[in-house]
């Protein structure tokens, strides 16, 4: 049977482990998107979010609907994912009509 001494200590050091990971590069940034393959959003610095307008008021008050009064908000280019995502493109496909002979009036096969 496992002391409870033993069961203490493991969990400890499991969270010790889990601490030093978070704080291990010091960037701010969660462990994923430090991880993370795909490139940071250039806007947000990968944080996903960026400063509220309500911020910049001259008055020094912080606080509006967008940011729910914490003064930053989901960034706008990459929707609070932190990861540069690529623009949606909108192709427009028509269908050719292709061209008739000079002088033919009509469809003739």
């Amino acid at each position: 049977m496992v002391s409870p001494i033993v069961i203490a200590s493991a969990g400890l050091g499991m969270l010790a482990g889990v601490a030093v990971a978070n704080r291990a590069t010091g960037d701010g940034l969660p462990a994923a998107s430090r991880w993370d393959a795909r490139p940071r959003c250039s806007t947000c610095s990968g944080t996903g979010r960026e400063e509220c307008l309500c911020s910049r008021w001259s008055d020094g008050d912080v606080g509006c609907g967008t940011c729910s009064g914490s003064g930053r908000k989901r960034c706008r280019s990459c929707g609070g994912s932190g990861t540069g995502r690529p623009l949606p493109a909108r192709l427009i496909v028509q269908q050719q009509k292709l061209p008739t002979a000079r002088g033919r009036g009509g469809d003739y096969n």
